[in-house]
C-alpha cells in the first residue's frame, strides 16, 4: 500500500475501468484501531484529499480504488474546519428542505454543477475507532459533503443527481 506519506491515485470516470469501480457499492470496514493496514490507508486517504493535485473538501475510499465504507470530510460546521474520518457512515434521515449547491468531484475532472437534491439537514450514524456507534445531525454545506461522499460508498456520483432533476422537466 506504500508509505504513509504519499498520496494515492484518484480514480476518474474518464477511465473505463475506474468508472466501473466508482459505480460499485462498498463493503463495511472492520473497525480495529490496531489494524496497521487500515491506519496506513486512512492516513494516505487524508494525504490524497489534501494533496495539491486534489485539494478537495472530502474523499471516499472508492475514489482511490478501495471498496470500503471510509470517508474523510472537512467539517465547515466546526471551528477551524477540521478534516475528520468516518467509518461505515450512513445517512438515516434527510430533511425535506433541499439546498442548491455547486458541486465538484475529484473523480470528475474539470467539471462543476449545481445540484438541487441535497437535503439541508441530515442525520448520520458512523463507527469510531473505539467501536462506538455515533449518531449526529449535520446541516448546510457540510451536510452536502457528507451526502456526496456517502453516495460514493453506494456507487452514486453527483452527476446522477443532475439527471434526476433534468428528468422532471
Amino acid at each position: 500500500m506504500g508509505d504513509r506519506t504519499s498520496p494515492m491515485r484518484v480514480y476518474k470516470i474518464t477511465n473505463p475501468s475506474d468508472s466501473i469501480l466508482l459505480r460499485t457499492k462498498s463493503a463495511k470496514v472492520k473497525v480495529d484501531p490496531n489494524d496497521e493496514t487500515l491506519n496506513t490507508f486512512i492516513d494516505r486517504l487524508y494525504i490524497t484529499v489534501r494533496d495539491s493535485m486534489s485539494l478537495g473538501v472530502g474523499i471516499a475510499a472508492p475514489q482511490v480504488g478501495i471498496l470500503k465504507r471510509i470517508i474523510w470530510v472537512q467539517r465547515f460546521d466546526k471551528e477551524d474546519a477540521p478534516f475528520e474520518v468516518y467509518l461505515n457512515p450512513e445517512i438515516i434521515e434527510y430533511s425535506s428542505k433541499k439546498q442548491p449547491c455547486l458541486e465538484g468531484c475529484l473523480s470528475i475532472p474539470k467539471r462543476r454543477d449545481t445540484t438541487y437534491t441535497r437535503a439541508e439537514t441530515i442525520k448520520i450514524v458512523y463507527d469510531q475507532f473505539n467501536k462506538k456507534r455515533v449518531e449526529e445531525e449535520v446541516s448546510g454545506f457540510t451536510a452536502v459533503i457528507f451526502q456526496h461522499e456517502i453516495d460514493h460508498l453506494d456507487g452514486i456520483l453527483y452527476l446522477d443527481h443532475l439527471e434526476k432533476k433534468s428528468n422532471r422537466h
